[in-house]
């Protein structure tokens, strides 16, 4: 069996915080709560969530962007936790990442051709800047944009074609894997499309793989081949992507599937409806972290005791008391 690309367990990651302005009790955010996950060569993962359910540290976290508590992370091989300073940069040509927000994501002081380059000349790609702008002019093509771009900034782009240029950096490095977190959020329903198909289209021509972020199922659906679902810094169930939407298992992502439009609502199976608000990560709730809102919750197992994920059928887990 081929080992995964990345392999992630148990990563945690807690941030200190207080509980006012001028209190000493020192407290703490479990933002990422022991996830663990696998990421072939050439695959995407889904991972879907709330905002506030660790998703975007998760994937901070393993770029070492923010410094995990602890766990795992195994990358092409290599402990990447365990790298130094010199070894995280090396590992940056092979993990790259595409920002949520097109506009804050780029220099503003700095062309298109400047910002795709800059990469290229950190880890000394290209003979000389001939050769580097000639890759960049390349990229931009490949991107949907004109090589005659280059010369132009960011503001004189829209939304939409400045995440083409924040995909044409992440590609400049010719990387293994890519994060994109939440990358298509920002932009309007008919750009996201093509931003989702020219990603697929990419994956397709080079082989990469990505954990693509989002907080909505309907948007992961055709790009990614494994979803993990996370609630509250937990990876609560995670299966092939067409497993998980026939056969859902765990309350919340029935809710979260409950919750995509479809033309004919009459044609949908009945689905658990999300009820309430997500806890406070500072102080959450025991045993199941879903159990204050669960419709199907059994008391007092679910609010004392952590399910742990078990199968139940080939590569779908879930962890729930009450299913699988």
């Amino acid at each position: 069996m081929t080992a995964p690309l990345l392999s992630v367990r148990d990563l945690t990651k807690t941030f200190p915080t207080r509980s006012g302005m001028f209190s000493r009790n020192k407290l703490a955010v479990h933002a990422v709560d022991g996830v663990s996950f696998d990421i072939g060569q050439g695959q995407t993962l889904g991972v879907v969530g709330e905002s506030g359910c660790g998703k975007s540290t998760t994937g901070r976290c393993i770029l070492r962007l923010i410094e995990p508590s602890g766990g795992s992370v195994v990358f092409d091989g290599k402990d990447v936790l365990a790298l130094d300073a010199k070894g995280q940069q090396a590992l940056r040509r092979d993990m790259q990442i595409i920002f949520q927000d097109p506009f804050a994501s780029l220099n503003p002081r700095m062309t298109v051709g400047a910002i795709v380059a800059e990469a290229m000349t950190i880890h000394g790609l290209g003979a000389d800047a001939a050769d580097r702008r000639a890759r960049v002019a390349t990229l931009l093509a490949r991107v949907g944009l004109k090589p005659e771009h280059m010369g132009r900034y960011p503001h004189e782009f829209s939304g939409g074609q400045r995440q083409r240029i924040g995909i044409a950096r992440a590609l400049a490095v010719e990387p293994k894997l890519i994060v994109c977190d939440e990358a298509v959020s920002a932009l309007d329903v008919s750009v996201q499309a093509q931003v989702l198909n020219l990603l697929k289209d990419l994956q397709d021509e080079l082989g990469l793989a990505y954990m693509f972020i989002a907080h909505d199922l309907s948007v992961v659906e055709n790009v990614s081949d494994r979803i993990a679902v996370m609630y509250l810094g937990r990876v609560v169930e995670i299966a092939d992507a067409a497993d998980l939407y026939a056969r859902p298992q765990h309350p919340y992502t029935e809710a979260l599937l409950s919750a995509i439009p479809i033309p004919e609502p009459g044609r949908r199976k009945t689905r658990r409806k999300l009820e309430g608000e997500m806890p406070n990560p500072i102080t959450p709730p025991g045993g199941c972290h879903f159990h204050t809102r669960c419709p199907i919750r059994k008391l007092p197992l679910c609010a004392t005791e952590r399910p742990e994920m078990k199968p139940c059928s080939a590569g779908h887990m879930v962890a729930c008391h009450l299913r699988g």
